[in-house]
């Protein structure tokens, strides 16, 4: 497989994080994957957001949890932008993503559009929570799924095999040889975050990681030629 550029939700470095437009300006700089957050609202809506509160992305503030839609949708998301739900982002490009949940309870609500909108093939679908992974894949059989970690061992591994996930996403910053080693006898693909610089990149490319994590588009160009 080749090596994988993921916009970091869209290219947070230039644009607005999970916005269309930070989304759109992703796909048109070329990277491979867009990967994006979603929580649910009040109502129950999958909405694209990071944090679970608004206050530092909006001009708002509160929990994402304890606001409807239509109260979330009148926030100012940067450059006046606003916050997104899911099948927009589907919507308003075409490229493979990475959908990450942030709370467990969106797993039914993304199972839901992805049963309806047949996208087992285009989302891959990460969580830092084991039991978040565990139900997709149960709601969704054979969905790709991926182990986000910040903090680990070798024991990320372990984890990621119990709930059947087939690849690990990991801060490049605890990154080592021997975790590296150890996913690859599990037959996981390995993902690095996040990679903005040349030193970065050098890292990840020797370790011969399957993709990399960015908030920038540069890193699309600049890694074909680091070696």
């Amino acid at each position: 497989m080749n090596f994988l550029t993921i916009g970091h939700r869209g290219i947070m470095g230039v644009e607005p994080e999970n916005t269309l437009r930070s989304f759109v300006a992703a796909e048109q700089a070329g990277l491979d994957v867009i990967e994006l957050d979603l929580h649910l609202s009040k109502d129950g809506a999958l909405v694209v957001m990071h944090d679970a509160d608004v206050d530092r992305t909006t001009d708002g503030s509160g929990p994402i949890a304890e606001q409807t839609l239509a109260e979330l949708r009148a926030l100012d998301a940067g450059r006046g932008e606003r916050i997104p739900v899911f099948e927009e982002v589907l919507d308003a490009v075409t490229a493979p993503l990475q959908a990450e949940i942030k709370d467990v309870a969106a797993a039914q609500a993304l199972a839901e559009v992805m049963h309806r909108r047949d996208l087992a093939d285009r989302v891959e679908v990460l969580s830092f929570h084991d039991e978040a992974i565990a139900e997709i894949a149960r709601l969704v059989p054979g969905v790709r799924t991926g182990l986000v970690a910040s903090r680990y061992g070798t024991d990320v591994v372990e984890r990621a095999t119990a709930v059947g996930a087939t690849s690990v996403v990991l801060n490049i910053r605890r990154l080592t040889l021997e975790v590296v080693e150890c996913a690859r006898k599990a037959d996981l693909r390995i993902i690095g975050w996040v990679v903005n610089t040349q030193d970065h990149l050098r890292l990840v490319r020797a370790l011969e990681l399957d993709g990399a994590t960015t908030d920038y588009p540069e890193i699309k160009r600049t890694g074909r030629f680091t070696a």
